[in-house]
């Protein structure tokens, strides 16, 4: 339960953040234009609002909707989710939304999107300042990685370690690693000791999505870091450093491989072979019910060398910036699988996305997770569908070209269709997170 509040409060303060940065970047454009905004809503109040204010002599009015789906601001003289027909069949004013040209119009719908790529670069640039960047080179993964049976199938094996993809080397394990081998022709691993090439079939990203498995992960040696008090570990006599590299004979070159064997070893006795300082030692020891020893193993950062890029304030802007719209490329590179039949099994609502949070609340991760959902919300939103920003850009450049507004009664009936097919799409992946909780 504690795991779950923490993430649900990560999730609604992220989403709050960039709302309100989203709507505040429509807010501040019709105001310069001086069109009259009539409400200001951080999470949408359909019947009643949590909270609500009107400064005096203001045409704006400031609230907290209880439905925590998003936010708007009400822009007067729009065809918006508001759909306030009586307002549209009235004579337009000066002051409204319809009334002013093109260019304006097409401003204060893009600035949303645009408020969205600022923040996730600021955002970037202060992770980047405050906690710099460091990173696992892959080819100091010296254990190779782990591969899902999808790319088992395409060729990998475990322990390979990853070079290139075509002509380009892989430096870290990551999404922008995974969309360059699963659109690489030819991708170089170094196995034992020599270099292999390996022909790349199409599809591999589909498998992937349809498996459920991922790609692979990094494979790490089982280093005590500490013991468990009172522990079989404890009582064996094992210490931070020692390296566990085999059970009654059979090698654990990695943790995995040790996980395994004391998982069939369970409620038994076994015999451990370890180093420590550089020598091999042995050590009997009694395996749990769990299939356990009881000690925490060492993490990828304490076992393998890293490289930390240390970034001052202003080197942090454009490399926040570059980091920023890396993101996005490879946001929008993945983004046709979702037209995928496996693409399209793997959507997730407000479930899925809550789950990308860490368990325990850690600032860093926070950030960079709230960047990424900035980045997201941006090209989500610059989309071409009704109800979107990108539906309302679509038709103010069909304006600006042809010189010619859309019938207001077709924007009404766009509106409603998009509307539509949010909200289908809305239910479908929140319904897929309900069917994933209950089928797992």
């Amino acid at each position: 339960m504690e795991t779950f509040l923490i993430k649900a409060l990560q999730l609604i303060l992220s989403l709050s953040i960039l709302v309100v940065v989203h709507e505040f970047g429509h807010y501040i454009f019709a105001r310069m234009f001086k069109i009259r905004v009539e409400k200001f809503y951080l999470f949408f109040d359909p019947w009643f609002a949590l909270f609500r204010y009107k400064p005096k002599n203001s045409h704006t009015e400031y609230g907290i909707g209880w439905l925590p789906l998003g936010g708007y601001v009400k822009i007067a003289g729009m065809i918006d989710e508001s759909m306030d027909k009586e307002q549209m069949s009235r004579p337009a004013e000066p002051w409204e939304f319809r009334s002013k040209p093109a260019g304006q119009r097409l401003l204060v719908m893009v600035a949303g999107v645009v408020f969205n790529l600022l923040l996730a670069f600021f955002i970037y640039s202060m992770v980047l300042f405050t906690w710099n960047d460091t990173y696992l080179p892959l080819k100091n993964v010296t254990q190779g990685m782990e591969f899902s049976q999808a790319a088992h199938r395409a060729g990998f094996q475990d322990g390979d370690i990853l070079l290139r993809a075509d002509n380009k080397e892989l430096q870290r394990f990551g999404v922008r690693t995974l969309l360059d081998v699963a659109n690489a022709e030819k991708v170089t691993v170094l196995r034992n000791g020599e270099e292999v090439q390996l022909t790349m079939q199409e599809g591999l990203m589909e498998n992937l999505l349809k498996d459920k498995e991922g790609f692979a992960v990094e494979r790490i040696p089982a280093v005590v870091y500490q013991t468990m008090e009172g522990s079989a570990a404890d009582r064996a006599g094992l210490t931070t450093g020692d390296s566990i590299v085999g059970v009654n004979g059979m090698a654990t070159p990695v943790f995995s491989d040790l996980r395994a064997v004391l998982d069939d070893n369970r409620n038994q006795q076994v015999t451990l072979d370890y180093y420590r300082n550089g020598t091999l030692q042995t050590a009997t020891i009694e395996v749990d019910s769990a299939g356990t020893l009881g000690f925490y193993a060492m993490g990828l950062g304490q076992v393998y060398q890293t490289v930390t890029i240390e970034y001052g304030f202003f080197e942090s802007f454009p490399a926040g910036v570059r980091l920023g719209i890396q993101t996005l490329k490879d946001y929008v590179a993945q983004f046709k699988y979702v037209f995928t039949k496996a693409g399209a099994s793997s959507l997730g609502g407000f479930g899925a996305i809550g789950n990308l949070f860490p368990a325990q609340w850690n600032w860093q991760a926070f950030w960079m997770m709230t960047a990424f959902l900035s980045v997201i919300l941006a090209f989500m939103n610059i989309l071409p569908i009704p109800a979107l920003d990108g539906g309302h850009v679509m038709f103010l450049i069909y304006e600006v070209i042809t010189r010619r507004k859309p019938n207001e009664k077709f924007m009404e009936y766009a509106q409603v269709a998009g509307m539509i097919l949010l909200l289908g799409l809305v239910l479908y992946a929140n319904g897929m997170d309900v069917v994933r909780a209950i089928f797992n």
